[in-house]
């Protein structure tokens, strides 16, 4: 299971939509590591500046890597997260996760080709 819903957030999601809110409060609750990982990539853009800021440690263990791949994985939570923090995320690998300014880019755009994701392969990290 990705997400810990209270009985109350599935009730409005039975009732009808479910506002970014309360959903990206139960991603920040259900995947804290996730959470913290964008959370602190987001506050270390709008602190240093820059194109982009990137995360390039592996998690410390599985749960961690498991909560990095289920947030980048789902359109809904990605889309949540990127409106909730007005953020592009991308993802390569099991850890390298990367904060964007909202907008394309033409960094954010060189990021996410084949060119790129091949550049960040190494043997260590094969079975991430």
């Amino acid at each position: 299971m990705s997400l810990d819903v209270t009985p109350e957030l599935l009730e409005a999601a039975k009732q009808g939509e479910v506002d970014d809110a309360a959903f990206v409060e139960c991603v920040r609750t259900s995947l804290p590591y996730a959470w913290d990982m964008i959370s602190g990539l987001v506050a270390r853009l709008h602190v240093d500046g820059g194109e982009f800021a990137d995360n390039t440690t592996p998690p410390p263990d599985e749960q961690a890597r498991g909560q990095l791949l289920r947030v980048l994985a789902s359109d809904a939570m990605r889309g949540a997260l990127e409106r909730w923090f007005g953020v592009r995320l991308a993802f390569q690998n099991c850890h390298r996760v990367a904060v964007f300014p909202d907008g394309a880019s033409d960094t954010y755009r060189a990021f996410v080709t084949a060119r790129e994701q091949i550049l960040n392969q190494s043997p260590e990290l094969r079975d991430c």
